[in-house]
Parts: structure tokens; C-alpha cells; sequence
């Protein structure tokens, strides 16, 4: 480090300079320039440029999950569009159809799970939170849902899940890029506590570093024993941090996982705050009323009707003529909720599905 103080002993400007060896002067030596090398950190030079996706994913994702908790129809067995009927409807297509199966009892807990995921994803992604953690986990979400539910969608970019999969791998690459996001705050109060200077890339040219490091002579590094002048190895650009290119808004160390984790606690009591509210709300304007005015059970051969107001006239004397059929009797129509569902299990194969009465009889 005490090399980058060294004067610098020649009046030539920076920049190429005569090839030696050549016998022809004037003649300037090119370096060769990697044009697929990326600059110097680039990934903290992109955080202006990926908020406008940061705010889209951010929002999206945090209305998706309050949608659902707001909306009680979601965990309503009976509603056609609830978890239960999606995770049916998804069983046929789904590649990963076998696990679906059995996961199918457990439905209202996975749907309270997805809800509370997509809304701490979404106030990751917003509020600049440990924001790669949140793109792997919006990752996680979007790869699920395209598995189960927009896997034969034709032509595939027709599906919304493949295209929110890779809209969250810049910022997974990125993060928040310091642009507006606690993440940076942190990372700016742990270099004050430290006495630091604040950790934020300025992007300059490398020529201002040539003509300022001390070091630059000729095209060559005295400091690195005249090795060529490279970015990616210059001296100059080391300090008692770490290397420049090794570090920068998204570095870790102890003090900034504590803030971090802090910071994380003290949003999950805001977004749990906000899902009470949004589950509260949804009940208490009406939303509790299944599709057919009333709540009913799943199918049962025996069980009469649990529906006060979705009676069916004809629907008795249908399935009392049953006996001509071949079939197997699954349960009562009036168990069916007008403009509803009902579920029930297939005897044969043991598989869950859905009975739908679009309208009366």
C-alpha cells in the first residue's frame, strides 16, 4: 500500500504508447480488450436500472398475497376457486401430479403458506430487504406455481409463472444494487460506525485511475513489477476493506446481519399486521358467503342436504332413478351448492375431485 504514494516519475501522458522492440516508432501497441468482460462490479451499477422491476415484482406479489387472505372463498373447500379446486384441477396436469395427491389434505395450510410467502417476498423485494433471499424465494414460488399450474400452457410464454421466474434472476444476480432499499442503509450505518467511508460503486473511468494512482508508466504497473495495466488487477483499487471488486453495497459481515435481522423482525410484525387486517376485512364486508348462499360438506351417499336455500326439486328424483345407471353413487345433487362445488372422492381410484352445479338442476 505504500506504493500507491510512489510520484510519478514521467511527464507522458496516459494512454498507449510505443511499442518497444519494433524498430518502428510511432507505432502504438494495442492491448487486447475482452469484449464479453463485464465491468468491475457490475452488478452494483444496475440498481437504478432494475427499480422499476423491483417496485413491479415487489407490488405484485404483495397484493397476491393479501388477495388471498382477504378473500375467504380461497380456503373454502365448496368454492370453485379455492385452493382445494386448483390443487384438483392442477393434479391432471402437473407433472409433479403424484406429490399433489398427497399433499391435497393439507391444502388450507399450504394456501395460508403460499399467501404469507408471496407477501414477505413482495415487502423484500420493496423495501430492499435482504433482497436476493427474497428473489430466491420468489424463485422458489413462480418455479412452483409454473409446475403445477402453468406447465402445458401453449405457446409457454403464455403463462405468467415462467416469465415472473426469470424476471426475479436479475435481481437474485443484484440485489437491491443500493438504489433505494434498507439494505444500502445498513450497509451506509455499519461503514459509519466503523469510521468507513460509505460503501456506495461510483462508476469512473479507469483512465482518471491511471493518471491519479502513482503507479502507471508506460502502459505498465510499476507497482505489479511492470506487469500490463489491467482493472481487474490494479493495486490502487485495494484498500484495508477488501478488494473493491470483491465488495460492495450487498457485503455482509456481523453488525449488518444483526441490523438486517432486526430490520427483517420489524417488517414480518408489519406484513403479519397487514395480513390480519386484510383477512379481517375480507370477512367482515360479505366475503365469508360461499357460491351458492350457503356452506356446505363434501358428498356423502347418505348425508342429506347441509345447505338451508340450496334445495333442489329434481335433484332427489334423479338420483333416486339411479338404478339403471352403472355407476356408483357419490352423494345427494342438493348437497351441490348452486353456482358451487362439492367435493368428493373417486371410488374407484380413490382420487379426490370436484362436483360442479352451474345452475339449478
Amino acid at each position: 500500500m505504500a506504493q500507491r504514494t510512489r510520484p510519478v516519475t514521467s511527464n507522458r501522458k496516459p494512454g498507449p504508447s510505443p511499442s518497444k522492440g519494433t524498430g518502428r516508432p510511432g507505432v502504438r501497441r494495442r492491448r487486447r480488450t475482452r469484449f464479453d468482460a463485464p465491468p468491475p462490479r457490475p452488478f452494483a451499477l444496475s440498481g437504478w436500472a432494475l427499480l422499476p422491476l423491483r417496485a413491479f415484482l415487489g407490488f405484485t406479489f404483495c397484493f397476491a398475497g393479501l388477495q388471498k387472505l382477504a378473500n375467504p372463498n380461497f380456503f373454502n373447500a365448496n368454492s370453485p376457486s379455492s385452493i382445494q379446486a386448483q390443487m384438483i384441477a392442477s393434479i391432471r396436469i402437473s407433472p409433479v401430479h403424484l406429490l399433489l395427491g398427497h399433499l391435497l389434505r393439507f391444502a388450507v395450510p399450504i394456501g395460508v403458506l403460499i399467501a404469507l410467502a408471496e407477501l414477505a417476498i413482495g415487502l423484500g423485494a420493496l423495501l430492499g430487504l435482504w433482497t436476493r433471499v427474497a428473489a430466491a424465494g420468489g424463485m422458489l414460488l413462480s418455479l412452483t406455481l409454473f409446475l403445477t399450474v402453468s406447465f402445458h400452457s401453449s405457446p409457454y410464454y403464455t403463462g405468467a409463472d415462467i416469465v415472473f421466474l426469470f424476471a426475479w434472476i436479475p435481481l437474485l444476480l443484484a440485489g437491491s444494487g443500493g438504489v433505494l432499499s434498507l439494505d444500502a442503509v445498513i450497509a451506509a450505518r455499519v461503514a459509519a460506525e466503523g469510521r468507513l467511508g460509505p460503501p456506495t460503486v461510483v462508476p469512473i473511468r479507469f483512465e482518471l485511475v491511471q493518471q491519479v494512482c502513482g503507479n502507471y508508466e508506460s502502459d505498465t504497473c510499476t507497482a505489479r513489477a511492470g506487469q500490463p495495466c489491467d482493472v481487474y488487477r490494479c493495486p490502487f483499487l485495494t484498500d484495508e476493506r477488501g478488494n473493491i471488486l470483491e465488495r460492495g453495497p450487498d457485503a455482509v459481515d456481523r453488525r449488518t446481519l444483526v441490523l438486517g435481522g432486526t430490520a427483517v423482525a420489524a417488517s414480518a410484525v408489519i406484513g403479519a399486521v397487514a395480513a390480519g387486517a386484510a383477512a379481517g376485512l375480507g370477512r367482515a364486508v360479505g366475503g365469508a358467503k360461499s357460491p351458492g348462499g350457503a356452506g356446505t360438506s363434501a358428498l356423502s351417499p347418505t348425508q342429506p342436504t347441509s345447505g338451508a336455500g340450496t334445495t333442489s326439486t329434481s335433484a332427489p328424483a334423479a338420483t333416486t332413478t339411479a338404478p339403471a345407471s352403472a355407476g356408483t353413487r357419490i352423494g345427494l345433487a342438493s348437497q351441490v351448492p348452486v353456482g358451487g362445488a362439492a367435493t368428493f372422492t373417486d371410488p374407484a381410484t380413490g382420487d379426490p375431485g370436484l362436483v360442479l352445479q352451474l345452475t339449478k338442476d
